[in-house]
């Protein structure tokens, strides 16, 4: 189905944002292969957007996100390991993505403007979690003997709940 009209970008044709497609199918099918929480719930969303965002962000711009997903699944642990720092690996890779865009000077990338809503839903939403008793969220606690109530809860970032989860859901697949 050809638009009603176009504003001169991608020739007339309807821009479909197929890398970021790709990578949400293949987070998708990894988190409902795991079967780790509801796929209509929050949580699924936030494990789901945040494993396509990593998905998306690995490859190079010039592919479809996630064709080679086998020879990619430990790059993707390792990405979503615990210890890492995701969210400023995200920042600096959606950073670099939007200089290429500007510097192409060829208008707007779909995919990257659907990573880009995914990077804000995944801050800006808070979910219900379990309080684990570290200040800083899937990085490396201070040793401590302190037992953890894990029926306390707080609101964390969506993507601080939707990390672990990917992480799980890369390793059961």
């Amino acid at each position: 189905m050809q638009p009603e009209r176009s504003n001169g970008t991608s020739g007339g044709g309807l821009a479909v944002p197929m890398a970021w497609l790709c990578a949400e199918y293949i987070a998708d099918e990894m988190l409902r292969t795991g079967a780790l929480v509801e796929s209509g719930s929050l949580e699924f969303r936030a494990g789901r957007q945040t494993l396509a965002l990593t998905i998306y962000l690995c490859d190079s711009a010039d592919e479809l996100a996630g064709v080679r997903v086998v020879s990619r699944i430990d790059e993707w642990l390792s990405l979503t390991s615990y210890g890492h720092p995701w969210q400023e690996w995200v920042q600096e890779r959606l950073a670099a993505r939007e200089e290429r865009e500007r510097d192409l000077g060829c208008g707007t990338d779909v995919d990257l403007a659907l990573a880009r809503d995914a990077w804000s839903w995944l801050r800006q939403t808070e979910l219900l979690a379990a309080d684990l008793g570290d200040n800083e969220f899937w990085a490396p606690a201070s040793p401590t003997n302190m037992a953890v109530d894990e029926y306390e809860q707080i609101w964390t970032p969506a993507w601080q709940l939707g990390l672990p989860l990917s992480h799980l859901a890369i390793h059961l697949f």
